[in-house]
């Protein structure tokens, strides 16, 4: 399996780059990560491998998430099997030579706030929590020269490698590994995105530091994640779940994490978005049946989550390292 992760390739692109040392490491690192694996994983990288081979002659990165070219009925429904192998799938949506895969999240319309606000041209990007990858393309798709995800979820993996199979040359990259994984101050990236992962932190100002280790000088994190109502002392810590989610921590206000970002030593913080995240955005689908947004808040009040906090706001933050 490691083989379908390409990181030959992936070393060739940062070869005499500050990340040339950590890619050379990477496929001990892997492998060390594979020998541990999750029960699951020979199943999902069977669907992967069941897909058919099928030659991409249209797509659209940067408008939506689109792969089409010639593909018959029969093709196509063994197609569908191998992409359904890989639910539940989270975020997207794709449309793959008919078939389409409607996630849990409407994520093109989280991209179409963030990224009118982002100049990603030629840029060399992590995304961190990168989830399957759905953003990864779409960097693409905005102009970005390399995108390299990092999630430790194997299900995830799979669901980029199903991509990948079908966009082999493009210059993008998962890598099953947490941001705690990564060298301390690889200093090698232009522009790093943490999207939906500072509220799982216990410590959000480490997370913040960490991020500023993976950038170059004057690089850019985009930050999103879910906030509050108030002034820069505002910060809410639910004291069980929210949104029956067990791992969230802390939803700071808006000048409270701008607080934050500059506190960890950042500069040209700027909120460039913040919306309520509604059950359109998030929802079950046939392709993700578990319960989603709508099964999280208050049934006679979507103002608030069933514990009685405010529901979910997500803001995005754009900030720069001196």
């Amino acid at each position: 399996m490691i083989a379908h992760l390409d990181l030959d390739t992936l070393q060739q692109r940062l070869a005499g780059s500050p990340l040339q040392d950590w890619a050379a490491d990477l496929p001990a690192q892997i492998d060390a990560k594979m020998a541990v694996g999750h029960g699951d994983l020979q199943r999902w990288f069977a669907a992967v491998q069941a897909l058919p081979n099928l030659d991409v002659s249209k797509q659209d990165l940067r408008d939506a998430l689109l792969l089409d070219g010639a593909c018959d009925d029969a093709t196509r429904a063994a197609l569908k099997t191998a992409l359904q192998g890989l639910i539940p799938w989270r975020k997207g949506p794709f449309e793959l030579f008919g078939v389409h895969i409607d996630t849990e999240w409407r994520s093109d319309w989280k991209w179409s706030r963030v990224a009118p606000h982002l100049d990603l041209k030629n840029k060399r990007i992590l995304d961190v929590g990168c989830g399957n990858g759905y953003y990864l393309w779409r960097m693409l798709g905005a102009g970005a020269g390399c995108v390299v995800g990092v999630d430790p979820n194997w299900l995830f993996l799979n669901q980029f490698l199903a991509l990948k199979h079908f966009l082999p040359d493009l210059p993008a990259w998962h890598l099953p590994l947490a941001l705690e994984e990564l060298p301390a101050k690889l200093e090698g990236f232009d522009t790093v995105f943490s999207m939906g992962v500072l509220y799982h932190r216990r410590s959000p100002i480490d997370h913040l530091l960490e991020l500023k280790d993976c950038l170059l000088k004057g690089g850019e994190l985009v930050l999103e994640t879910l906030v509050v109502e108030g002034d820069a002392q505002q910060v809410l810590m639910p004291e069980d779940r929210y949104a029956m989610m067990r791992n969230v921590w802390f939803l700071p206000s808006v000048p409270a994490l701008e607080l934050w970002l500059r506190r960890a030593g950042f500069v040209d913080v700027r909120c460039v978005d913040v919306s309520t995240t509604s059950i359109e955005e998030q929802r079950a689908t046939d392709w993700m049946r578990f319960q989603s947004l709508p099964d999280f808040l208050d049934p006679a009040d979507h103002t608030r989550t069933l514990e009685g906090l405010p529901a979910p706001t997500r803001a995005v933050l754009v900030a720069r390292k001196p």
